[in-house]
């Protein structure tokens, strides 16, 4: 196995785990030893190739499915976490020492074109099903375990293109404030890793040359961000050396902040 084995023995799920950031961050979390639940809610071909990819690597991981947006969701993705990993032979124990809040849904539409089915549909996926998701694994996270919530830089900044999208980041990041405090008695981290513009599937427009051009820029770096860009910020604040780091709100623009 390549890498280092920082998070050997440890079990973590990831949400949206199959493309995009959460592809790289479940590839980066088993290159350094973990045993990753690549969750996925519609593209189960997806999930299956990132799973073979993190075993390629000499890495472990099973792919779960839960729909989420829908009422029982959280349950339903717990459900699925425990049978697979009652099926791993390496991680013979339950329980989860890991736990990243990435999957999410975008809308890129200004507040006049907003319907009250995507208002409802994008705070579902966002921002409740997050939410019931971490309540109902308290049970399962070991202590001295980690939760981190991707957000997005949007959450702190005006982008009225994608305003409901924003409001359910800095909704979301409201969760870091309040469990960091209830966990820390536990040795449990509660963190957000905001990232920027990201070369991912969920922004339909980075299709568009100029757009592109112009989304980079906004960069101090000059560019869009990589996937590997965020995993590799995640994979730290998961890790035991950010164990003195809880309740923050991490910038991973790659510096859009800074010309606002």
């Amino acid at each position: 196995m390549t890498g280092t084995d920082r998070h050997r023995s440890r079990t973590a799920l990831v949400t949206g785990g199959s493309r995009g950031i959460g592809r790289a961050i479940s590839c980066r979390l088993a290159r350094e030893g973990a045993l990753v639940a690549v969750h996925y809610g519609h593209d189960h071909a997806a999930a299956e190739r990132t799973v073979k990819e993190i075993e390629a690597d000499g890495g472990h991981a099973f792919a779960i499915h839960a729909e989420l947006g829908v009422r029982g969701d959280a349950a339903r993705l717990w459900a699925a976490f425990d049978r697979g990993l009652t099926e791993q032979a390496t991680h013979p124990s339950h329980g989860v020492d890991i736990l990243v809040n990435n999957a999410g849904i975008t809308l890129p539409r200004t507040i006049e074109h907003v319907t009250e089915d995507d208002y409802e549909q994008v705070f579902a996926v966002n921002t409740k099903a997050p939410f019931f998701i971490v309540q109902q694994g308290l049970g399962r996270l070991r202590d001295n375990g980690r939760i981190v919530n991707i957000s997005s830089g949007a959450a702190r900044s005006a982008y009225p293109a994608i305003i409901a999208y924003s409001m359910t980041k800095a909704a979301l990041d409201q969760i870091a404030l309040s469990l960091a405090r209830q966990l820390g008695p536990r040795g449990i981290t509660v963190n957000t890793v905001a990232p920027g513009f990201t070369e991912t599937e969920i922004n339909p427009t980075l299709r568009n040359p100029e757009v592109r051009r112009s989304l980079a820029k906004a960069s101090i770096f000059n560019r869009l961000g990589v996937p590997a860009d965020i995993a590799d910020v995640v994979a730290f604040v998961a890790s035991d050396d950010a164990r003195w780091v809880t309740g923050q709100w991490i910038d991973a623009t790659g510096g859009v902040r800074l010309g606002l």
